[in-house]
This record gives structure tokens, C-alpha cells and sequence, in this order.
């Protein structure tokens, strides 16, 4: 889905002497002058403006988990920046960025001396701090921009709607960044909802990953970019499908009741972007906390919002309806085949080194008389061939065929020791289940991947 926003709405609340600005911004936003290193003492103290002293290690922290929420080619120069308000009332920094479909908002502790806010760079901003040694770092907000061709470098009263100059004082040196007015920065939408779930941080992680593998890059195909939620009561049903395999994972949220969350009446369905999710799901990684994520979604605007402590992001929902997928899990799959899943692997690996675009298929033959299973992969210039115990529950000998690189991709997301394959016939798909012992037995978990074979005439 494009962006939906009309960029003159966004702005219709901001000062009109802002509109003509944007011009004259681009060649100048990512400016930067480097001056001998300056006390905190010799720090011309503003009148107005934005001074705050933080921690190198905080600011780049937070810098890097918003900064990946910035669009590589920002249809916007306003959209490659991040919004940073200090606030001396409350002793914090929020720092923002919103491409217009997904934002990433995020505060930390700091000494404000002064209030305000500015907007920059994200790009250089980041670059700059993560290369500075640690310690205190003095952020001060100033205009004009200190360079050889301004007639003084005496700081100046920042007025609405000008450019600001964000100038950031380290031990070692002193740094310089021109900004945008902060008028033009769109907000991230509020999400307001009734509705609230709390969900397990591990659950969520669990359900992203197992299904963000089956989501498409093919933007013909816009639906089919991102993960559909089916959300009940009693659990979260995550679903996704490029058209040749479909993974599905069902999380329980019963017994998962600290707190009072509102009760689902009616299962809510909505399909989030996987952009948004990757970075979700990189963000909850480097989490400590084990305090839930909690989930809000407002279906007349189509958004979807994942807050934990301090920070939030928020997504618009892919339009559209997603296909029936269950459908496909009807089929009788009769014969399972259960076999050792780090061997599996292993094997698979081995085998895929013979693959590419021209021959990417793997056939797989059951021999239920010696319980084993065989992979092969044939080309012209050589062939390799896999043997592995297995337990067939079948009197039957069967081949099927399926791009490795699928089959491969579904054993390694399946959070199990052993694997299960549940067949249906020759060329029919096939499903991958957990089986044995689970990697997280801690998360009441169901996960299915099923595969559409590969035809060989």
C-alpha cells in the first residue's frame, strides 16, 4: 500500500511561512562543522532554546533503535530526520521517526537544562555519536550555523519555522548539524483504541519469526508483504504466504492474565507490514524486560501499535482481504514421516550447495521397509545424495519434490528437536509440525509450515 497521507494535511496546522522552505533545506540538512574541543564553561548559554546534557551510550542506544524506521530514499527530506524533544519538567528525551506508514518513538533519562526541540539527520546524527567516545555529551539548539562566512558566531534566539542548528559538544571535539523546522515533522499517529492485549514478549517473537520467512518482497503481490494477525481471546494466530509455501503459528495468551486486558468478543484480523515487524521483533531482541508488549489496534484508520515501557511503534495496516488460507490445512495428510532436526539441516545444507535458479528442487523418497529417507539433487555436471533414518507410519513408498531453499528455510524455523513431515501423496504438499522436545517449552505454541511441491515431468 502507498502512503495514504496527504503531505498539505499533515502540514495544515503548521505556520504557511514554513511550506517555502523546503527547497533551500536540501542542500544544506546534512551540513556539519567540527571545531577544537569547547568546556562546558566556555558553552554559550541560550536565552531560548533547547540544552540538555546526556550519556554517548544513551544517545546512541536510542538513536539506533529509531533510526531504522527512516526510508532509504525519503520522498521527504523531513522523513529522513528524527524528532528530539527534551523535556526539563519531566528530566527526559523522546526521540521520534515516522516515514508517513511506520514509526519508532522512543525517551531516556538526561539533565534538561532547557526545554525544547529540534529536527535532524538521523543518518549523520547516528554516525557522529556512534563513533564518539563515551562519557557526557551537550546538546544545545543555536542559529545561525557557525561557519567562516557568518559575520559573528554569537548564538541567536531560534524563531519558529527557521532552520536549526543542533550543535553537540563532546570531550573531544565539537560538532555541528543543520536541521528543519520542527513544523514540518508529521506526527506519528495516536491509535486510540478500547481495545488492549497484552502479549508475552517471547510469544510475539516466536510468532514473527516463524512466519516472517513466508512473506513476499514482490510489491504486485501487496497483501501478501506482511503478516496477518487473527486475534482471540485465547490466543494470537500468526499467517503468511508468498503463494508456493505458508507457515502459521498459533500462540495461547491463556494464563496470561496479570493485569485486566479488554475481552475479545469477535476475532480481530488485520495484516501489518513486514517491514514493521523485522523491526519489532529486532527491537524486542535486545530487550531485558519481561514485562509484556501490549497491542492496540483502531480499525476504522487501519493502525496497528505495539507499546512496551517508554517506547511504541506504530504501523498502517496493509489493505485488502488476505487469501483463506486455512483452506489448505484441510487436506488429509495422511503419512508422517518424523526425522532428527539438526541432521536434517545439516543434510539439506549439504545438498542446496548443488542448487541454484536453474535447479533449486529436492527430491525426497521414502523407503518405509528400511524406515529411511533419501535426498537427492541431480545437475548436469553432478548430483548428491543424502541418506537419513527416519520413523515412517507407512507401508508405502512415495518421492516428492520441493525447493530446497523453502524446505530448508521451514526446518530451521520449526522450534523443535525432531521435525514432522505430513504428507498427503506423490506431488501433493506437504507440512512440516514441532516434534519431541521444544526449544521454548516455556510458550504454549503450534506451529504448521506447509509446503506446494515442485512438478517433475
Amino acid at each position: 500500500m502507498t502512503a495514504i497521507f496527504n503531505w498539505n494535511m499533515l502540514t495544515k496546522t503548521r505556520p504557511s511561512k514554513t511550506k517555502n522552505r523546503v527547497k533551500q533545506n536540501n542542500s544544506s540538512k546534512a551540513k556539519v562543522d567540527v571545531t577544537p574541543a569547547q568546556t562546558d564553561e566556555e558553552t554559550p548559554s541560550l536565552a531560548s532554546g533547547m540544552r540538555l546534557i546526556c550519556t554517548q551510550e544513551n544517545l546512541a542506544t536510542h538513536l539506533d533503535l529509531v533510526s531504522h524506521a527512516v526510508p532509504t530514499k525519503p520522498t521527504h527530506p523531513i522523513l529522513g530526520n528524527v524528532l528530539l524533544i527534551a523535556n526539563h519538567e519531566t528530566q527526559k528525551v523522546q526521540l521520534s521517526v515516522f516515514d508517513l506508514n511506520l514509526g519508532i518513538q522512543t525517551s531516556f533519562d538526561a539533565k534538561v537544562q532547557a526545554s525544547g526541540e529540534l529536527t535532524i539527520p538521523v543518518g549523520i546524527l547516528s554516525d557522529i555519536v556512534a563513533k564518539l567516545s563515551r562519557g557526557d555529551i551537550t546538546l544545545v539548539n543555536q542559529s545561525p550555523l557557525n561557519t567562516e562566512e557568518t559575520e559573528d558566531n554569537h548564538p541567536e534566539k531560534v524563531e519558529a519555522g527557521q532552520n536549526q542548528i543542533m550543535t553537540l559538544i563532546a570531550t573531544t571535539g565539537r560538532y555541528q548539524v543543520r536541521g528543519l523546522p520542527t513544523e514540518e515533522f508529521p506526527p506519528i499517529p495516536e491509535v486510540n483504541s478500547m481495545l488492549k492485549v497484552r502479549v508475552p514478549v517471547e510469544a510475539l517473537q516466536a510468532g514473527i519469526k516463524g512466519t516472517l520467512i513466508a512473506t513476499t518482497s514482490d510489491e504486485t503481490k501487496r497483501i501478501l508483504t506482511g503478516i496477518h494477525f487473527k486475534i482471540e481471546s485465547n490466543g494470537i494466530e500468526f499467517a503468511a504466504t508468498d503463494g508456493h509455501r505458508l507457515a502459521v503459528i498459533n500462540t495461547s495468551l491463556s494464563g496470561f492474565k496479570k493485569k485486566k486486558q479488554t475481552e475479545i468478543t469477535e476475532p480481530l484480523e488485520f495484516t501489518v507490514p513486514a517491514k514493521a515487524l523485522v523491526e519489532l521483533e529486532r527491537i524486542l531482541s535486545s530487550r531485558t524486560s519481561v514485562e509484556p508488549v501490549e497491542l492496540f489496534y483502531e480499525e476504522s484508520k487501519g493502525l496497528i501499535e505495539f507499546r512496551w515501557g517508554t517506547q511504541r511503534l506504530v504501523s498502517r495496516c496493509l489493505e485488502g482481504a488476505y487469501p483463506a488460507y486455512q483452506e489448505l490445512l484441510k487436506q488429509d495428510f495422511k503419512q508422517q514421516v518424523t526425522l532428527e532436526k539438526a541432521p536434517l539441516i545439516k543434510a539439506l545444507e549439504r545438498i542446496a550447495v548443488l542448487a541454484d535458479k536453474k535447479e533449486k528442487s529436492v527430491s525426497i523418497r521414502l523407503n518405509s521397509e528400511a524406515q529411511q529417507v533419501c535426498l537427492s539433487l541431480f545437475r548436469e555436471f553432478g548430483n548428491g545424495r543424502e541418506e537419513m533414518t527416519a520413523c515412517i507410519n507407512s507401508d508405502s513408498d512415495m518421492s516428492v519434490s520441493f525447493n530446497i531453499k523453502y524446505l530448508l528455510e521451514g526446518v530451521k524455523v520449526i522450534a523443535s528437536a525432531e521435525i514432522q513431515m505430513q504428507l498427503t501423496q506423490k506431488d501433493g504438499p506437504a507440512i512440516l509440525v514441532p516434534f519431541g522436545n521444544r526449544e521454548q517449552p516455556n510458550i504454549l505454541m503450534d506451529a504448521q509450515y506447509l509446503l506446494m511441491p515442485i512438478f517433475k515431468e
